[in-house]
């Protein structure tokens, strides 16, 4: 299932607001695409130059968000994730939420804060995976692809994920090179009030399974560090 960005954080909002007062971002509208096969081969051809056999023989995902606040160890094969932040770590089980384990310093937590903790853990995974594997998931169950036009007369691969996750209805613009590898991609997302935000995807890390990773991601002053990115078997 497509994982939803959904970014938090006061520094991100204020940084944004930031961008906006002092007219280095505006609002642009969603593009209008044309679906169908060319747009599923553009897609598959991103796949190609991104190497997607590598990444979906990656059993082990490894990387952190914020800063390091958030740290995650993804079991891939097992649907399994370790998210530690703060005091607290959960066994996330991505099948059946309601199976996970949380602790707080180690100790194991019970009833209703349990059920908050993980909610909590589901949450940091959706946004910050997305971050971290966003490429990989242009045919995940519930989006729809098609091409558009830019400006300079090249083509980028618009993607809109229809149901599923935390906002339904988000749309990205992959901005492609020549062969195909992402550059960045354009956002426009329920949790951004404005539209068009460009986040590069151009500093990546050749995993040890072979998979292409990103390591850090710009938009305007703001930079998302993913930390120390691993992907393994």
């Amino acid at each position: 299932m497509k994982k939803f960005l959904k970014i938090t954080g006061l520094v991100l909002g204020i940084g944004i607001l930031f961008l906006l007062v002092f007219g280095w971002i505006k609002s642009e509208p969603l593009p209008n695409g044309k679906s169908g096969i060319e747009a599923d081969a553009l897609a598959n051809k991103m796949l190609a130059a991104l190497n997607i056999e590598a990444y979906k023989n990656t059993r082990f995902l490894e990387w952190s968000f914020r800063n390091e606040a958030n740290r995650f160890i993804w079991d891939k094969e097992l649907g399994i994730c370790s998210v530690k932040w703060e005091d607290y770590e959960v066994s996330l089980d991505l099948t059946n939420p309601n199976q996970s384990m949380a602790a707080k310093n180690g100790v194991s937590l019970t009833t209703e804060e349990k059920d908050k903790i993980i909610n909590k853990a589901l949450e940091y995974f959706n946004n910050d995976s997305f971050w971290l594997a966003a490429p990989y998931k242009v045919f995940d169950k519930g989006t729809e692809r098609s091409i558009v036009e830019l400006e300079d007369g090249s083509q980028g691969l618009l993607i809109t994920y229809t149901s599923g996750g935390d906002t339904p209805g988000d749309s990205y613009l992959w901005i492609l090179n020549e062969n195909g590898f992402p550059n960045s991609y354009k956002m426009w997302v329920k949790v951004i009030p404005i539209g068009g935000i460009e986040a590069s995807w151009d500093d990546w890390v050749v995993a040890e399974s072979g998979a292409f990773l990103p390591k850090t991601h710009e938009f305007g002053p703001i930079n998302l560090d993913m930390g120390n990115v691993r992907g393994y078997n």
